[in-house]
């Protein structure tokens, strides 16, 4: 097989083959290991998450020049900079999370006398 980093389509192909392999593995993991995983996806830094917003703000400033240039329509350099700052948003906010996620992997796993209560999920969008 070819070097997928020497081919950008199949580099974009391996990596989505492999995100997908990573999620199915997440659902078969033990609570602590998922939330350890789910925590190095959603760092800050240097992360998967953190590697998608870069790629969607290159590829937003890429889409920019050609729609200067007349070679794109406007609204798709608009719409990739709308998802560009839009999962940089997404982002920040797991990566308040971050340390919550990454103590919680780090506790023993063992099961409560007692199966915890339920918590409500409220929804909150910031913008």
């Amino acid at each position: 097989m070819p070097d997928p980093a020497a081919h950008p389509f199949l580099l974009a192909n391996e990596i989505s083959r492999q995100l997908n392999q990573l999620a199915d593995h997440l659902a078969r993991l033990p609570p602590d290991k998922a939330t350890q995983v789910i925590a190095h996806v959603v760092h800050p830094d240097h992360s998967l998450l953190d590697g998608l917003a870069h790629f969607v703000a290159t590829g937003s400033r890429f889409t920019k020049n050609q729609a200067e240039q007349g070679a794109l329509p406007p609204e798709v350099a608009l719409a990739l900079g709308r998802a560009a700052n839009e999962i940089h948003a997404v982002g920040v906010d797991l990566g308040e999370h971050h340390d919550t996620l990454q103590a919680v992997s780090r506790r023993p796993h063992t099961r409560p006398a007692a199966p915890p209560a339920p918590a409500p999920l409220v929804v909150r969008r910031r913008r």
